[in-house]
């Protein structure tokens, strides 16, 4: 089923504003058609739900995303391409859980064919010739998102083509994307390459044609499949950078700490207006340079994260370390959600909200789905 492009433009347009407060995210989560999202997802203007920015940054989760439609009654057979796709966020962050830094190294093979360790400068630049990829990428410059399909159009191009190891373009996307989820960025960019997969993936023109209504014709891409396994690096793609940016940190500001009550802090990755929300507590969002450093966000992604938090009542903000932090509370209490990126923490972890129990390192998604939509009731 192709779905109109004339009356969905105006609307795609609203939900690419991604606003932030709670009660708009909510009529998000309410407005989800799943039936339709698995007739249309991977159309560049099929009826996804746009939920993924908030999702990754922990304001809401799948598991809250999966019991609201168990609450409005829906049917296995017309959820299950949806809650699957919710589960693959899950898949990727068990592994991140589970094998920590090993998702930043080729996973299970070397990447073939690799060029160059760089960015690849065309797609940095939008110039790719690949109008709708390079429309795709101003578009991610601006809104702070890309549609799936066009992510995986965009690795291809830049890893299968182009010749980049996947590390420096995982990290260029991820510095850009609202919905950054390092776990999936990383892994999803290792899958295309072809050192998370038995195969590289590649897509020709006529594929990028038909999900995005592009009639392109005469680029690189314009060639059959059994052509393009073989095409060797198109000169549109032959310069490379060295990709490198900063996180605009926000400003230090002094904590206000009353120490008789206990501390809840928050992270990228946690900014879940609903977690202790019915307790008295010290409100910190921990800002620590030494992650950043490591997984750079844009200002955007930062301007966005800020906004959530408004969301949380007398949140502070703390750049600095854990170590930094915990000197400031003095004798508070401590609580935090699970995430890799929180090693360092101590105090009273709580558990991330799970669509199921299934966790550890599993050989494959279906393998992990096997277990998972075993708990899973309708």
């Amino acid at each position: 089923m192709q779905p109109s492009t004339t009356n969905n433009r105006k609307q795609d347009q609203q939900a690419l504003d991604f606003p932030t407060d709670f009660d708009a995210i909510q009529k998000r989560v309410e407005a989800i058609r799943p039936k339709r999202y698995a007739k249309t997802r991977n159309f560049i203007n099929g009826d996804v739900t746009y939920l993924s920015p908030y999702i990754s940054r922990g304001v809401i989760s799948t598991k809250y995303v999966l019991d609201f439609l168990k609450a409005e009654g829906y049917k296995k057979y017309e959820v299950e391409k949806f809650v699957q796709e919710l589960a693959w966020r899950d898949y990727w962050q068990t592994l991140w859980k589970d094998q920590g830094e090993n998702i930043n190294q080729d996973f299970k093979r070397p990447q073939p064919d690799v060029k160059h360790h760089n960015m690849v400068a065309a797609v940095d630049q939008a110039e790719t010739g690949i109008d709708a990829i390079d429309s795709a990428i101003e578009q991610l410059y601006t809104n702070g998102y890309m549609h799936n399909h066009i992510r995986m159009y965009t690795a291809a191009i830049t890893c299968n083509q182009g010749g980049a190891h996947w590390k420096q373009p995982a990290r260029w996307m991820y510095y850009h994307l609202l919905d950054g989820d390092w776990a999936s960025n990383a892994l999803s960019w290792q899958w295309v390459a072809g050192s998370n997969a038995g195969k590289k993936y590649i897509a020709n023109q006529d594929n990028i044609n038909k999900y995005t209504f592009s009639k392109q014709k005469g680029t690189f891409l314009d060639v059959t499949y059994e052509e393009l396994a073989a095409l060797e690096q198109p000169s549109e793609l032959a310069a490379s950078s060295d990709w490198n940016l900063e996180t605009p940190l926000p400003k230090p500001a002094e904590l206000q700490i009353d120490e008789s009550l206990p501390t809840a802090v928050y992270n990228y990755y946690n900014l879940d207006p609903q977690w202790l929300d019915d307790q008295d507590m010290n409100r910190i969002m921990l800002w620590e340079p030494e992650v950043f450093e490591q997984y750079p966000i844009g200002q955007k992604a930062v301007d966005f994260a800020m906004a959530l938090g408004e969301n949380i009542p007398n949140l502070q903000h703390f750049v600095g370390s854990f170590n930094a932090l915990e000197a400031n509370l003095g004798v508070s209490k401590i609580h935090y959600k699970e995430h890799p990126l929180n090693t360092d923490y101590r105090g009273t972890e709580h558990p991330r909200d799970w669509m199921t129990s299934v966790q550890g390192t599993h050989r494959s998604f279906f393998a992990f789905w096997k277990k998972a939509e075993k708990e899973l009731r309708f």
